[in-house]
Parts: C-alpha cells; structure tokens; sequence
C-alpha cells in the first residue's frame, strides 16, 4: 500500500475538516497516511486521528489586523512565502526519510514535489479582490502556484446548482482539474450515543434534516465560530452579547478552539464549548434548528450535507466569504449578515423565509471513486 501525506493549511478549521473525509477513505482503503499541519488545524487532526502519525509544518500565522484583505496579505506576504518554501522543504525531507508515495495538499502551495504524485485540493480557482488590476495579478500568481501541482481536486460539482459559483467555474483552461463533490465529514445518519462535555445527544431515535417536519430538536441555535483571529474573538463577542438578551432561546457556542477541552455556561440559556469532534459536532447540528456561522467553504458543504437552515456572517476583508454569503443570500438559501451588524433577533425571524439546502439538489459525484482512481495510479 502506498505512504500518503495528507497537509490541510492552518486557516481557520475549514481546511482540516473537509480532509476529514478524504483521510478516513485512505484507511479504510488500507493505505499507509501521515498527517501535516500546524497549530489548532494540527490539534483537530491529532484528536480526530490519535493513531496517525503527525508532523508541524511551518506555520503561515495569519491574522486580520484590519477589514482590507489585500492589506492584510500585504503585511504578510513576506512571512507566508516564506513558511511556503520551508514547508517544500520539509516534504522533500518527508519524502526521503518516510517514502512518501503521494501528496494531498489543502492550499498549502509548498506541499508538493516532482518526485510523487501531488494533488492540491482547493475551490480557489479566482481569486476575489476588489481592484481589478490586483486581482488580475493575484490570479496570475495563483495559476502559477496551482501548476506545480499534477492535479486539481476541486470540492464542488461541475454543472449548476453548485456551492462555489464563480471562484471554481468555469475551469481555467490551463489547469487539469477535477471536480470531485463535496466534502463533509457531517451526516444525516442518526446517532445515539451522548456527546462528551455535558452536550446531549438527539432525543430523536434517527434525527433528519430541519427541513423535514416533525424533527426533533434539543438545541434552538448552534454557533460555530472559526477563523483567524483577532476576527474570530470579535465575533464570539458580539454574538455572546445578543444570545444572552434572547432569553427564550437556547444557545450553544462552539469556539473552533482546539488546544483543550472546556465546557460551561455563561448564561442559563448560553452553553459554551471550546471544540467538538467530527461525531459530537455532527450530533450538535442534528439537534438545533439553526446554525450562525462564517460563510466559509468548508460550512457551506457541511450545510449542504445536513440540511440546516443558518445565518452566514462573512469575516470581514475576506472577500470570498462575502461573495458566498451574498451569493446564498440572494437565492434566499440562507440569511447574510455583516459582522459589523449582526442583529440575532431580526436574523432569527428572517431565517423562516429561507430554504436551505434541499436534499438532493446537488449533483452526487463519489470523491471515492475519483481516490481510487488516483491511488490506483501510484
């Protein structure tokens, strides 16, 4: 069996737990995965997978010190390019010293090498910026990066309806992309068994979606917040003000918070909890009628997988979270708020007018077939 190194980029949680998926179809194939990240992206993976092996990549350490995107990169720049070439120097090493066969990058544009097989998994084929003329540059420079790579796999379906709209469609001509559906380590398959930390489980014997009627519920709202920071604590901030003041609503916070475990209450309808895993995360949102979160990628496929109906809050700067969330928005499938003025209540009775997504609206493509594919290959 082949040696596989799995690298999700340390961006918020989105990264690492749509890999989730990917990484529990190499084992169950029998193949050989090491794991690469670094900080609260390498803690999830080292508590969802505490059997694989682990390595810290160099760290990109991104924080949004202020709304403007292109200036937040800016600042940056020089720090991400170069942890991006001392993590390709790393998988070098990784490749000689652990016989690495195969490389599945998540947006880590270092994690690659000509010697193997390398696949970056991304829906970042445009990039989103305000001003044309960077953003013309900004794609040019991306299409660079995606070319190291043998192959594309992008988490979205080909055709319409799709989860990413113009940032994935239509393919560049210049890149061999596959596209191969999303990805979510979310399921509508019933659980019974009661989550750590004082959650409870589902009364429900077999929960179904909260656009069937008659679903039962434990939970009104679940808030699962991510991201970088200082954004991320802003957020959880303003969100804890609010949910406090609708006292006939239950609350449960999740902070994406993955260094330790931790659970309280800060309020008698508030019920906070420092991070959940795949399994307890998936009970939670079986069990709530609505989710508030970021208009990440890796949110919406979760969605998309669950059926719940949510208010999308994009970070603010971050201009492809605002388009999604627009985008969705739009097509009444769920509410849009900017972060700078969220208002719960009002989002809450909006909520009833969206649609969510239905269950069978997507195209289903089986990433494992595109796997084996893959694998087969090597």
């Amino acid at each position: 069996m082949p040696r596989i190194l799995v690298a999700p980029l340390n961006w918020g949680l989105g990264h690492v737990t749509r890999c989730i998926p990917l990484i529990e179809a190499l084992e169950r194939r029998g193949v050989s995965v090491m794991l690469a990240s670094d900080g609260v992206a390498l803690h999830l993976l080292k508590a969802e997978f505490p059997h694989l092996p682990v390595v810290e990549l160099p760290s990109w350490r991104i924080r949004y010190g202020t709304s403007n995107m292109v200036w937040n990169i800016a600042l940056q720049l020089p720090r991400i390019l170069y942890a991006i070439r001392a993590e390709h120097r790393m998988v070098r090493h990784l490749i000689r010293t652990h016989h690495i066969d195969g490389i599945i990058s998540d947006n880590r544009y270092g994690c690659f090498n000509h010697q193997v097989k390398s696949v970056i998994l991304t829906h970042q084929l445009r990039l989103r910026i305000g001003n044309r003329y960077i953003q013309w540059a900004a794609n040019a420079l991306l299409r660079v990066a995606l070319r190291k790579f043998d192959i594309v796999w992008v988490p979205d379906v080909p055709g319409e309806p799709n989860l990413s709209g113009s940032l994935s469609h239509p393919t560049p001509e210049e890149l061999l992309v596959r596209y191969i559906g999303p990805l979510s380590r979310m399921s509508t398959v019933g659980r019974t068994r009661p989550l750590h930390s004082g959650l409870e489980a589902s009364t429900a014997d077999h929960p179904l979606p909260v656009s069937t009627p008659g679903r039962k519920t434990k939970y009104d709202v679940a808030v699962i917040l991510s991201g970088p920071e200082p954004q991320r604590s802003i957020l959880e901030q303003k969100l804890l003000e609010q949910a406090m003041a609708l006292t006939d609503r239950h609350f449960t916070f999740v902070q994406g918070k993955t260094q330790g475990m931790e659970h309280h209450f800060v309020a008698e309808n508030v019920e906070v909890v420092s991070y959940l895993t795949s399994r307890h995360l998936n009970e939670l949102l079986l069990s709530c009628q609505v989710v508030v979160c970021r208009s990440g990628y890796s949110s919406l496929m979760d969605l998309a997988a669950l059926g719940n109906k949510a208010i999308l809050i994009p970070t603010p700067g971050q201009t492809e979270q605002e388009y999604l969330a627009d985008y969705f928005a739009d097509q009444g499938v769920f509410v849009a708020q900017r972060q700078e003025e969220i208002d719960l209540e009002k989002g809450l009775e909006a909520i009833f007018s969206t649609t969510g997504f239905v269950q069978g609206q997507l195209e289903v493509i089986h990433f494992k077939a595109i796997l084996e594919e893959w694998l087969s290959g090597q």
